[in-house]
Order: structure tokens, then C-alpha cells, then sequence
């Protein structure tokens, strides 16, 4: 059964926020969160394993449920025969958020906090992220590469969710273009499923060095090529029957990306699959996307914008592809077909 808390409630979870990630991080890392996983687990069998006092850890557990990880049975007066059943896929959730290479982790380091407390100047264009700090689109070489990397980061879901429709999506393709494709991390995860694919990653020049250490590394030395172009000002490049724009669109105005799916259908080879991942407007995105709202209030040239998948769905219809779909996975995929001659 799932619980709504009331407005009052969800504003004390959020004035303690930093109390409540001190919770999750000592349970990740004392390794409650594997011991609880199989569930039920007994109050007293943990307290035994991790050699702590059984009061305290009920306490402790409590906070666990007050922000909706545990459910709790407790049967009668005696404490210990508390059994207590994680969440589905909670160790996970919180190995993503406080793990050594998890997203939140790598946004932390940008210049936030010059925003903080001064929200209302922000607002008022007093105070702004500087373009030393974060351009957009990026201006130098360094500030593409830096992108990138951070770009990088947060792909886990993407690629969960192709592995997942590789058996779909790639026996019939020969040749992928990745527009905007990073450091090449997503396409080079594709080539790991798709025996017959070659992959070439569309981006600014500066991230070539970016794809070549991805080839290197990932031991696609001849699947994974790169194109350098800049699909703002250039047609894009033809010869393929298939695309993609992963976290691409959502970056641009409707109109932009309006005439990059036509030029997209205008590239494909007739029969060519074109598929759109993005953070598409959920609740669960919303909240993932976060700190990019709160981050770009300081930065006048880019707004990520969610949209609904309907957005896209119907957009690619509209300009002419048909066999248009949504495919369920951490994050959907939308894929579409741009028709034959013999329609």
C-alpha cells in the first residue's frame, strides 16, 4: 500500500534532510541495508550481528520508516520480535545517491552554493553562475570535456534500460549515429549487445580525445568511430539506420527540438529507427532532476526541460515516422521508424 504523507509531514522530512542522509549513510556503510534486504529480519538478529544496542537500533530504524524505507511488525510488548521488510530495491537506491561514483556526488561539485540563501536576487538576475563556472552551451574545450565526463555519470538508467530492448532495437541495424552522444559510454554499452553494429558518437570535436580513451578502454577499437560536427548549424550526417538522442532534446526550445527529429528523418535511411531516451516528466524524474532546477535558476542560457513522452510521440508523428512506441525500462525509450518507399 503506498502512503501519502501530508504537506506538514513532508516539511519536517525536508528540514531534517541532512539528519535523514546521515541516517541512510550509516546504514549503507555498517551494512544494514544488505542485512535487511532479504527481509523479514528480526530486531534482536540485528542488534546480535552488528554488536549494537537493541533500543537504540529501534530508534534508528524508526527514522528508516519515517521516510518510507521500512515496513515494520511489531507483534507485541517485546521489542526484539520486531521483524522489519525493506522497500523493493532500497540497498540499491541508496548505494546510486551515496556510493563513490553516485550522480548526486558529481553534482555537488558544481557552484551551487553561491545560489544558496540568495534564491530571491537570483530570481532577479542579481546573482548568476558565471560562465567560468558553467557555460551553456559549453565555450572552451575544457568546459565539452568537463560536460561530458559529468554527463557520463548519470547514464546508469539509460543503459539499463537499451540492455533491456537490445533484443529489440539492434538484430536488424548495421550502423548508429549517437547524436550528442558524450564520451561515447552509452554507445560503447550498445556495441557490448549488438554483435553486428558499428556505433559512431555525433559531437562538438573537443570530446574526439573523450571517445577515442572510451574506445581504448571498452575494446571496440574499430565499432566505436566519432563524427565531429555541430548539429545547432549542420545537417546531420546520413549514411545510418539508426539514431539516437539521449538526453539531448530535452536540453533545447520545442522548436529546436523540432527540426533536429526532422533532420533526423531527413538522414535515415528509409526503414531507420530513431530512439529517444530523455528525462521525461514523471514524479520520480522530477525529483531526480532536482538539483539541475535548483543549479540552472543562476544560468539564463539553458533550461532542461522536461516533457511528457506524449510530447515525443507525438512530434515524431507529426513529422512522418511511423511504428511510433514507448518501451518501458528505468527510463522509457521511445523509438519510431522512418517508412519505406513501398510505405
Amino acid at each position: 500500500m503506498t502512503v501519502t504523507l501530508s504537506p506538514r509531514a513532508l516539511m519536517s522530512l525536508l528540514a531534517n534532510g541532512p539528519k535523514a542522509m546521515d541516517v541512510l549513510e550509516t546504514a549503507f556503510g555498517m551494512g544494514l541495508l544488505d542485512a535487511l534486504e532479504p527481509g523479514p529480519v528480526r530486531l534482536d538478529a540485528l542488534a546480535t550481528r552488528f554488536g549494537v544496542r537493541p533500543l537504540r537500533l529501534y530508534k534508528f530504524l524508526d527514522c528508516l520508516e519515517s521516510l518510507g524505507f521500512l515496513r515494520r511488525d511489531e507483534p507485541d510488548d517485546d521489542i526484539g520480535s520486531t521483524s522489519y521488510r525493506p522497500v523493493p530495491g532500497l540497498r540499491d537506491a541508496v548505494a546510486a545517491v551515496v556510493g563513490p561514483g553516485a550522480v548526486e556526488r558529481d553534482r555537488d561539485r558544481y557552484p551551487w552554493r553561491r545560489l544558496h540563501g540568495r534564491l530571491p536576487e537570483s530570481l532577479r538576475g542579481q546573482v548568476s553562475i558565471g560562465d567560468d563556472d558553467f557555460a551553456w552551451p559549453p565555450k572552451t574545450d575544457a568546459q565539452t570535456a568537463d560536460f561530458e565526463r559529468s554527463m557520463a555519470v548519470g547514464l546508469g538508467p539509460v543503459i539499463e534500460a537499451v540492455r533491456r530492448h537490445a533484443g529489440l532495437l539492434w538484430p536488424e541495424r548495421r550502423r548508429l549515429l549517437e547524436v550528442g552522444g558524450g564520451d561515447g559510454t552509452l554507445a560503447a554499452h550498445i556495441l557490448d549487445t549488438a554483435a553486428g553494429l558499428r556505433a559512431d558518437v555525433y559531437n562538438l570535436p573537443a570530446v574526439a580525445p573523450l571517445v577515442a580513451a572510451t574506445r581504448v578502454a571498452r575494446g571496440h577499437a574499430e565499432r566505436l568511430g566519432f563524427v565531429g560536427g555541430d548539429f545547432l548549424t549542420e545537417p546531420l550526417p546520413r549514411g545510418y539506420d539508426a539514431m539516437s538522442f539521449v538526453r539531448v532534446l530535452h536540453d533545447w526550445p520545442n522548436e529546436v527540438a523540432r527540426r533536429l527529429v526532422e533532420q533526423a528523418y531527413a538522414a535515415l535511411e528509409p526503414g531507420g529507427l530513431l530512439l529517444i531516451c530523455e528525462e521525461f516528466r514523471t514524479p520520480d524524474r522530477l525529483a531526480m532532476q532536482f538539483f539541475w532546477s535548483y543549479f540552472l535558476i543562476g544560468v539564463d542560457s539553458c533550461v532542461s526541460r522536461l516533457r511528457e513522452a506524449e510530447f515525443y510521440t507525438k512530434l515524431l508523428a507529426e513529422v512522418g515516422f511511423e511504428r511510433v512506441a514507448v518501451l518501458p525500462g528505468a527510463w522509457e525509450l521511445v523509438v519510431a521508424y522512418k517508412p519505406t518507399p513501398a510505405g
